[in-house]
């Protein structure tokens, strides 16, 4: 069986979205084929069983839009994502797949997918979403969206300076601000304004409970909380 090849007779439509298939199960192109089939405006014109055949034939055939799984062989979708979309602006990548992972969805949004999908899609909402990006929107499966949605809200995580913590680990030795001030060789003036940008931070009062917060953050490694 051939890596990738092209349907004939897709152009008898008028202006169809042409779509090609990248996907390493010949069921999953099949059933994909299928749904897209009562679709009388989208024309699937053309299939191929892994990522680097799927990148030939968009670059061959500069389809609307490509519907790329993630995990295949010769290289991933991820890979195949980028790589057809750094070569032309016209196909835009809509990812299907099982996988709906924070990891997954983004380094498949970083390499330029204009959609995610997942396989349990039904073929009107598969359809929708194909014209959606050959119209340049972002199409999104619910579960996806919600992630997405879950994942901005989250607290973004606390960043401390080196120097900061420096501090924190000589309050975590149980040092005073004196002592801290000996140890990394600056001010006592200086060791209070870094803990106080600490205490800002982590949203704390005192240096007991700032060690303690920066470990369940795993901001200081191997250090066990104070008892």
């Amino acid at each position: 069986m051939p890596a990738a090849h092209e349907a004939h007779g897709a152009d008898t439509a008028a202006a169809p979205i042409r779509v090609v298939v990248v996907d390493d199960h010949t069921v999953m192109r099949a059933g994909v084929v299928s749904l897209l089939a009562p679709a009388s405006d989208i024309a699937v014109v053309g299939e191929a069983e892994d990522g680097r055949a799927g990148v030939e034939l968009v670059e061959r055939l500069t389809p609307d839009v490509a519907l790329v799984d993630l995990r295949m062989p010769v290289i991933d979708g991820v890979t195949a994502t980028a790589a057809i979309t750094a070569g032309t602006a016209a196909t835009r990548v809509l990812i299907l797949t099982t996988y709906d992972t924070d990891v997954e969805i983004e380094r498949a949004v970083e390499a330029g997918a204009i959609g995610y999908l997942l396989k349990d899609t039904t073929g009107e909402q598969l359809a929708e979403a194909v014209r959606g990006a050959a119209r340049g929107e972002t199409v999104l499966a619910p579960r996806v969206a919600e992630r997405l949605v879950a994942r901005m809200r989250r607290p973004a995580p606390v960043v401390l300076t080196a120097r900061e913590k420096d501090v924190l680990g000589a309050v975590a030795d149980g040092l005073s601000n004196a002592e801290i001030g000996r140890r990394l060789v600056i001010a006592e003036a200086t060791v209070k304004t870094h803990l106080l940008r600490v205490f800002a931070k982590l949203d704390v009062s005192d240096r007991t409970r700032a060690v303690v917060v920066a470990l369940e953050q795993g901001l200081l490694a191997d250090r066990e909380p104070p008892h």
